[in-house]
């Protein structure tokens, strides 16, 4: 398992390993039931503080990503995709309201939109 952090970035380096992580389950690169770096190691690789680790695998412990076993370790947990998939959906939902809103405030037409979306959605 791969994490890049950024300290560049104005998202939480926590923020930064979760969302990793989450990508890797959802894209399958990371399996059910496979065993995650412990805490210590990986904010030893990261060269970052185990509290920051901690809260990262507490984070994807909450929305269901991973599960810990005490003395065992963390593990990828079951996931529902299409469950997963949904919840997906009405974010980029929600995030496309706020582009549509914000286009419709400086008059950006339909047909400029699509072929924002089609120029971005390329790269």
């Amino acid at each position: 398992m791969q994490i890049l952090i950024s300290n560049s970035s104005k998202e939480p380096i926590y923020e930064q390993i979760a969302n990793q992580v989450k990508s890797s389950i959802l894209a399958g690169e990371l399996e059910e039931g496979a065993a995650l770096p412990s805490i210590r190691q990986l904010a030893k690789d990261l060269h970052i503080s185990v509290i920051t680790t901690k809260r990262a695998y507490e984070e994807l412990e909450k929305a269901g990503f991973i599960y810990s076993v005490v003395g065992k370790g963390s593990f990828v947990a079951e996931q529902n995709l299409e469950v997963i998939r949904e919840k997906k959906l009405k974010v980029i939902e929600e995030q496309l309201s706020a582009v549509i809103s914000n286009s419709r405030e400086i008059g950006l037409s339909l047909e400029e939109m699509k072929e924002l979306l089609d120029i971005l959605y390329r790269e």
